[in-house]
């Protein structure tokens, strides 16, 4: 599938969703639709990196998560721990920048330490930036800028004058990231489920009815040239 190189977009951002009813629709447990979406996830990783899409975020685990039962959380643990021991070589090599965003100081110690020497050893990737959300929830990332602005004007650091879209936006987990051109949803679901709501002021969506286990490098091309037929206006005429 041909692509216009002029007209990539800059950030996709990924809800990985269909996992748990990949494996029921087979009769199996949860843990291997989630196996077989983390394989996903390096393949889509690998072809974003080729095309190249400077920015991919996926998201991983959300805040909600946490409140799955304890032995599909201990699950989802263990295939972090997997991906981000297997993985940082592959970044390395790729020349991927790793970095998350969300609540890493709610993860086991030892997967915070492997989360710090990926995004460590990977910071001076220059292909492409990979961002895993990962005990991510956009309403909490909201009130968090929020209390670090109070906190800035109450130390006299800025004045609440000065606070705009720019210096609200600086405050943000994405702070040094282009905002999403385009969200990709699979599953065929049709909401944000509280990702990046106020990054995606004007991202366009594309949503798909494919599981993500089956989202193939053919489906992200599929998205990507949807994408390049769409006008972006942002609100002018």
């Amino acid at each position: 599938m041909e692509l216009d190189p002029e007209r990539l977009p800059r950030h996709v951002a990924i809800i990985m969703d269909g996992n748990g009813r990949w494996a029921r629709r087979r009769g199996l447990p949860r843990f291997f639709g989630h196996r077989e979406g983390v394989k996903t996830a390096k393949r889509i990783i690998t072809k974003a990196c080729e095309i190249p899409i400077p920015v991919l975020t996926l998201y991983a685990f959300s805040r909600e998560n946490w409140q799955r039962p304890r032995e599909e959380i201990a699950v989802l643990m263990d295939l972090l721990r997997d991906y981000l021991r297997s993985e940082l070589p592959v970044m390395l090599e790729k020349g991927i920048r790793f970095r998350i965003i969300g609540e890493r100081e709610r993860f086991p110690q030892d997967i915070q330490e492997m989360i710090a020497r990926c995004e460590e050893e990977t910071a001076s990737g220059h292909r492409m930036t990979l961002v895993l959300a990962l005990s991510y929830g956009s309403r909490a990332e909201i009130v968090r800028a929020a209390r670090l602005l109070a906190q800035a004007v109450r130390e006299g650091r800025i004045s609440p004058e000065e606070i705009d879209e720019t210096l609200f936006s600086a405050f943000l987990y994405t702070a040094d990231l282009p905002d999403p051109d385009l969200l990709i949803r699979t599953s065929g679901e049709m909401r944000l489920s509280n990702f990046l709501l106020y990054q995606c002021a004007y991202t366009e969506f594309y949503f798909t009815p494919v599981l993500w286990p089956d989202f193939t490098e053919e489906e992200f091309l599929k998205a990507l040239a949807d994408y390049q037929r769409r006008e972006r206006r942002f609100g002018r005429i």
